[in-house]
């Protein structure tokens, strides 16, 4: 029997509708601070996430999927290696959405000099060959908004005050949830910093793992997110970011904090926190959710040097990205439910086959108002068309029999209570809708 891949799900039915919802309300939210929706390829060049996520990234080195068709496959195979290999033949699977949304600004022309900056949201799926476990999927979703061609740290405040913002409307206890600033510094005070890290790397080098020891080669940084515990205790220790800010970005990062202060935004300082993507500089920040034990839930942060290394000319970019099954797990933890209730709907009954004609001119009919209309196409029972009507969560059943065709006349049913009235065919259309939300049901009905 065919299954699905380790590591991915099937949203369908309440999983559905939670994944819908967490886009509806983000659209709603988005959509007033101006920002427009955008869709990339599952499929990428590497070279698109090489440049911006660094090589020495885990997700680089070992999770991101590649992608070769069968052909280029069996070539590989034959030649022992992909030195031959076009850029256009080197492609991945999207493992995460800035850098293909730069692409697109980039690739677009999105922001010509001197324009207007680029605001752009999404809703898509993300792969990486993680090892499966809570919250951490293969294919997973993430919501998030790239803001590309705003300098002014106003930009960095705006973007967490939407992220929170997300949270709050989603459902979140705001009092469970902890914000975690930094800054990064940028390419004028960075590298005088990774020389620091990278030192106090060598000084303990007995001390920390092979991939620490790699990473203060390519980019000690990386050190900050060793999962391995005995490296996050000894880099505890090390020289901390905010203490090698150059002037501007010193000035920049205490400005974004000054807006948050404003917004009446808590958030918790953390020196340590560098991201795991090598394109961020000066401000990054982080979600979690207090004893739900599935880590980060969003962030984000600015990556000004990316759309250069996209192929484009100098612009500034900030954005945050928020993981849909991790929100969804803390959201239980708090028992919030994003699912919602299951739709309700009309259920047209029909008593004989004879009569199966006007059942369809009466689905139609209502359909063409706007209700979820649902009947037998299985030649059921009428009994039996009853029993499918509650299990299709009906709250209105139209049953069509010999005497409502030759009398021009429907019989609706209310399926709480199972009271039945005869209207004319002529009033099907207001009868039902003002059933459905009569003061009886006007809690419970969702069309």
């Amino acid at each position: 029997m065919a299954q699905k891949v380790q590591g991915t799900e099937d949203l369908y039915g309440g999983y559905m509708r939670a994944w819908q919802h967490m886009q509806a309300v983000a659209h709603e939210l988005f959509d007033t601070y101006g920002f427009d929706m955008i869709e990339t390829p599952a499929l990428e060049q590497i070279d698109t996430f090489v440049h911006g996520i660094g090589e020495s990234t885990d997700v680089v080195r070992k999770e991101m999927f590649r992608v070769v068709s069968g052909a280029l496959f069996e070539r590989l195979l034959e030649e022992g290696t992909e030195k031959g290999l076009k850029p256009r033949q080197r492609l991945a699977m999207r493992p995460e959405g800035t850098a293909g949304v730069v692409r697109a600004v980039v690739e677009n022309n999105l922001v010509p000099q001197g324009s207007t900056p680029a605001k752009l949201w999404y809703a898509e799926s993300m792969f990486r060959g993680e090892r499966p476990q809570k919250g951490r999927l293969r294919q997973f979703h993430q919501i998030g908004l790239e803001w590309l061609g705003a300098p002014d740290p106003a930009a960095d405040a705006e973007c967490i005050i939407i992220l929170m913002e997300l949270y709050r409307r989603l459902g979140f206890d705001m009092s469970k949830l902890r914000l975690y600033i930094n800054s990064m510094g940028d390419s004028n005070c960075r590298p005088a910093y990774r020389k620091k890290v990278k030192q106090f790397i060598y000084d303990h080098k007995d001390e920390m793992c092979e991939d620490c020891l790699e990473r203060a080669e390519i980019n000690p940084l990386r050190s900050f997110d060793c999962k391995n515990e005995h490296c996050q205790q000894i880099m505890q220790s090390a020289p901390l970011v905010t203490d090698s800010l150059c002037e501007e970005c010193a000035q920049h990062y205490a400005q974004v904090k000054a807006y948050l202060d404003a917004a009446g935004i808590e958030y918790v300082e953390d020196p340590t926190l560098v991201r795991g993507l090598d394109y961020y500089t000066r401000t990054v920040f982080e979600v979690e959710v207090l004893d739900a034990g599935v880590g980060a839930i969003g962030g984000g942060g600015r990556y000004d040097g990316l759309v250069e290394l996209e192929g484009g000319k100098p612009t500034p970019g900030i954005g945050f990205a928020v993981g849909f099954e991790r929100v969804a797990l803390a959201l239980a933890t708090q028992g919030v439910d994003m699912e919602g209730a299951e739709p309700t709907c009309v259920y047209v009954a029909c008593a004989a086959p004879e009569q199966r004609s006007a059942v369809f001119e009466a689905t139609l009919t209502l359909r063409d108002a706007g209700l979820r209309v649902e009947a037998d196409y299985q030649g059921r029972s009428l009994k039996s068309q009853f029993k499918q009507a509650d299990k299709l969560n009906a709250l209105v059943c139209v049953i069509i029999g010999a005497d409502e065709v030759a009398n021009n006349t429907y019989t609706l049913r209310d399926m709480n209570t199972h009271e039945q009235v005869s209207i004319a065919q002529a009033d099907l259309v207001d009868e039902v809708i003002e059933l459905m939300y009569s003061a009886e049901f006007e809690d419970d009905v969702e069309l």
